[in-house]
């Protein structure tokens, strides 16, 4: 090659001084006294030697391409070699995935036979090709081993081609598991409303039950190589592997429905709430994750238990009504420490949650009432175009000291460093009459009913959270009777407050206890009208029409009424609650559910049920929530026809068909 460069060089400088004479010829400044038979020699030796020139460039060129092209194929031979030799299954596949060579480690440990070769990689190992071109790795499981797969496309020869890797993952996988696997979990345990259940027992009768719990507990701890300890009369700490807690997951905490065996008088069952904490990076953060999920559990009105990992909350259970806790002692001190949070602020705002109904503007009215009696100014954030107690709210401006109505611009306005947030009827962060008042609030205080939510406000100054209670009105109610006033509230604020009561209570039908009668009698006595309240809750005949058609278009699934509203239905979320309770009293209807459109490409369904099938977990299986009897949820993405379906599928889900159940079409 070096030769041949050299005579390039020289035939090209004895061109370039031939064809200069030549070009003084052609251009006649040939010297004078040059012969004539010069002249057409150096024309003849200038065409002669660029043909031979041609010639040397053309042979160069093509010497140059063969040198090349044998050190590329010795490159490539010597590559080839290479992978051959290495101990890791390498493959070469075509951009559309046909295999054209493999090593010997991939024939000895993924495919022992010469069948792969010209066929489709995807014809004999599990994998998406369209992943791996994106150079994203991927995990795949071949007899019983574990590979992580890696992929590079280059370019060769104008041609694409597909470089697979497969790396043995098997042993690492296997300790990575056994590692999670001996993770230690912490149990919490506690046993719902025990003072109360056993109120009235006698001392052998306690004496009985606590054997049996005991004796429980351990056939629950038996095999798990755990440790459980009793920490008080009511309560229990365990620890185990987390290998064994996957266990108890997968069998859905079974203990739950043998906790409810143990029988106290013949007529109380006893019931646990569990609050589970794995995967933490240490033992302290585990217990931390547990306290969080029995808070969770208890939130949520106990006998379940509530798992929290990393990644949120999971729940069990939830089958059984709620015990009502008879003790007034905590409203007391709730309500002493409210009244002085609300005398050391310059100004109190109230707030319930969007599309406020009269249960969060009641509670939130009655409870402006008390403050007006404090003598500070009290205001109910409310955002009125989308508000659905507009009755309430005009029958209270007719009050001889109205409450004071603000939109949620103008409360954002007025909110000062020292100014208190009550939140009623809610505690949940995403359902706010206005988000941007809460993150603007010092201090904040929470008082719902709801069962509790994953996104709960954490920064409460006070979170009354009691799921037993029907409403956030009766809390409120009860509140008010320890607050020390001078002057009992006016009558139109006894009214907001019944009229709370009796919406989530359906007229007193469902969710009511003891304390529910008791604050409605205080009300009573405090001169709330209950014809005026029943009043509130009157529909024009249009609307009467328009619920009639969503009832008459319900169909049954599994024991569920479920019904559409037409799209375009004016005041479809007021009426398809409305319609929801009346369908629970179709004859054989467990839970109603009524579908509507609520704009801005979403569909929400309302929920209801006398309690004995959990609505909540049916919603929150959806996204959604609430509590037993009363909740919803909001599907973005999807058409009537779609929340249907997806509506059926969570019922199926949270109640699982039994063996002697006929099929039920979703029609």
């Amino acid at each position: 090659m070096k030769s041949g460069r050299f005579f390039l060089w020289i035939g090209t400088a004895i061109l370039l001084l031939v064809g200069l004479l030549g070009q003084m010829v052609l251009c006649g400044w040939a010297p004078p006294n040059m012969p004539a038979w010069v002249q057409p020699l150096l024309l003849a030796g200038e065409l002669a030697l660029s043909a031979a020139l041609l010639v040397q460039i053309v042979l160069y060129s093509h010497a140059s391409r063969h040198w090349i092209r044998t050190i590329w194929d010795g490159m490539e031979n010597i590559g080839l070699s290479a992978m051959q030799s290495v101990s890791f299954p390498i493959a070469l596949l075509e951009e559309n995935g046909v295999v054209f060579w493999y090593n010997a480690a991939f024939e000895a440990q993924l495919h022992p036979d010469n069948t792969l070769l010209g066929s489709p990689i995807q014809q004999h190992l599990r994998l998406n090709l369209d992943v791996l071109k994106q150079e994203r790795d991927m995990l795949m499981e071949q007899d019983g081993r574990s590979y992580q797969v890696h992929c590079k496309p280059c370019q060769q020869h104008h041609k694409s081609t597909i470089v697979l890797q497969f790396e043995e993952v098997t042993e690492y996988l296997h300790l990575q598991n056994e590692h999670l696997n001996a993770l230690p979990c912490v149990l919490l345990l506690v046993i719902d409303s025990y003072d109360d259940v056993l109120q009235y027992a006698k001392e052998s009768e306690k004496a009985q039950v606590s054997a049996q719990v005991e004796q429980l507990l351990e056939q629950f701890m038996n095999g798990t190589d755990g440790v459980i300890r009793k920490v008080d009369n009511d309560s229990f700490y365990a620890v185990m592997e987390s290998r064994h807690l996957h266990t108890i997951m997968s069998e859905k905490f079974k203990i739950l429905d043998e906790a409810r065996s143990i029988c106290i008088n013949d007529r109380i069952h006893v019931t646990f709430s569990i609050g589970v904490g794995f995967g933490a990076s240490s033992l302290a953060e585990s217990e931390k994750f547990a306290r969080q999920s029995l808070d969770m559990a208890l939130g949520r009105g106990g006998d379940q238990a509530a798992v929290k990992t990393e990644n949120g909350f999971c729940f069990f259970g939830g089958a059984s009504k709620g015990i009502e806790k008879k003790s007034k002692t905590k409203i007391r001190s709730i309500a002493i420490a409210l009244q002085e949070l609300i005398e050391h602020s310059d100004q109190v705002f109230l707030m319930g949650h969007r599309f406020g109904d009269l249960d969060a503007i009641g509670s939130a009215c009655g409870l402006a009432g008390a403050i007006h009696m404090m003598h500070k100014p009290a205001y109910v954030v409310v955002n009125r175009k989308n508000c659905l107690a507009e009755q309430l709210i005009a029958r209270m401006e007719q009050e001889e000291t109205p409450p004071h109505f603000l939109e949620p611009l103008d409360a954002m306005a007025q909110i000062t460093a020292d100014s208190l947030l009550i939140v009623v009827d809610t505690h949940n962060k995403e359902l706010l009459e206005s988000e941007s008042l809460y993150h603007a609030a010092r201090y904040v205080v929470v008082i719902d009913h709801h069962r509790k939510n994953v996104n709960f406000i954490e920064n409460a100054v006070i979170f009354h959270h009691e799921p037993y209670a029907s409403s956030a009105s009766e809390m409120v109610t009860e509140i008010i009777q320890y607050f020390r006033l001078d002057r009992d509230i006016p009558a139109g604020y006894a009214d907001a407050l019944l009229a709370g009561i009796m919406l989530d209570t359906k007229n007193f039908v469902m969710r009511t206890g003891v304390r529910t009668f008791e604050a409605a009698a205080f009300l009573k006595g405090k001169g709330a009208d209950t014809v005026a309240v029943k009043r509130l809750f009157s529909n024009s005949i249009e609307s009467n029409r328009k619920r009639s058609e969503i009832i008459s278009a319900a169909h049954i699934y599994r024991g569920c009424a479920i019904a559409c509203t037409a799209p375009g239905t004016e005041n479809a979320r007021l009426l398809s609650a409305q319609a929801a309770d009346e369908l629970l009293e179709v004859s054989g209807v467990k839970a109603s559910f009524v579908i509507f459109d609520s704009g801005n490409d979403s569909v929400n369904i309302s929920a209801r049920s006398y309690g004995d099938l959990n609505v909540q977990i049916i919603m929150e299986y959806l996204g959604g929530g609430g509590h037993r009897t009363m909740a919803a949820a909001q599907l973005t993405g999807v058409n009537m026809e779609e929340a249907k379906s997806k509506l059926c599928e969570a019922i199926d889900a949270k109640y699982p068909r039994t063996d002697d159940e006929e099929p039920t079409p979703i029609s």
